[in-house]
């Protein structure tokens, strides 16, 4: 059990008309973990990913997050998702908006910032991100990995207590994929909890402090890198690890 739950699930169920895709769920990420969630195709990492934040709404079970449960939707939904970052395949940006007023918009119409204060700190975050230097272009002038990037910092532009990423590399080029995960691998040891669904088992070795296998659905394991990339003990991962190891 994590120390300092910030993220608990506790039997969570969701269906997709007949598709039972989450069943029963129990999942806790501790403040400052790192978690990474991988599995095939259709097991219901994504619907994980995305219930956390109450974009998915669940048919039954507990989502709490710091302590507090998922409103199901109105003022408070959007108050509590403000502390959950989301950063998804496709990156979702304003394409009529400056870099920078991507970034900073948030701040302003959800936490109430000086448009000053926003795009000061809008600034420190692309820095962060390596690109102080593309505040005023427009995201159609960007690289993916580039746009990707953005959308890392206007995540982190909200001060969110988790960020959840679902797949972030994956409608990437090869070459641009490791400049989005060199961000999260930052991200990552500067202590900042991070529910990750990647394909990408580098970073998941690397960076994660637990790895969770889905299959069918559910979670089949719940381990440390080192534990599941070396010694995964059901039929389903051994299955996986071996289709995807062989690349």
């Amino acid at each position: 059990m994590a120390v300092d739950p910030l993220i608990e699930l506790r039997d969570v169920n969701k269906h997709f008309g007949q598709l039972h895709v989450l069943k029963d769920i129990d999942l806790t990420v501790g403040r400052g973990e790192v978690v990474v969630v991988i599995g095939p195709s259709g097991s219901g990492k994504s619907t994980l990913c995305r219930a956390v934040n109450g974009l998915e709404d669940v048919e039954s079970g507990t989502i709490l997050i710091d302590g507090r449960p998922l409103p199901p939707e109105g003022r408070e939904l959007a108050r509590l998702r403000a502390d959950v970052g989301m950063v998804f395949q496709s990156f979702n940006l304003f394409a009529h908006r400056t870099v920078l007023s991507n970034v900073a918009l948030g701040p302003v119409k959800v936490r109430g910032r000086a448009k000053a204060d926003a795009e000061r700190r809008a600034r420190e975050l692309l820095d962060r991100v390596g690109l102080a230097d593309q505040a005023d272009k427009y995201p159609a002038q960007l690289s993916g990995g580039q746009q990707q990037r953005v959308a890392i910092a206007r995540a982190l532009a909200m001060d969110p207590k988790v960020m959840l990423f679902d797949e972030p590399t994956s409608a990437l080029d090869p070459e641009m994929i490791n400049e989005v995960l060199e961000v999260m691998q930052g991200l990552a040891a500067e202590g900042m909890t991070m529910i990750v669904v990647t394909h990408e088992m580098g970073f998941a070795r690397s960076a994660a402090n637990r790895v969770v296998f889905m299959a069918d659905g559910r979670i089949v394991e719940d381990r440390s890198p080192d534990d599941f990339f070396t010694r995964p003990e059901s039929d389903r991962a051994k299955d996986f690890l071996s289709k995807i190891l062989k690349h």
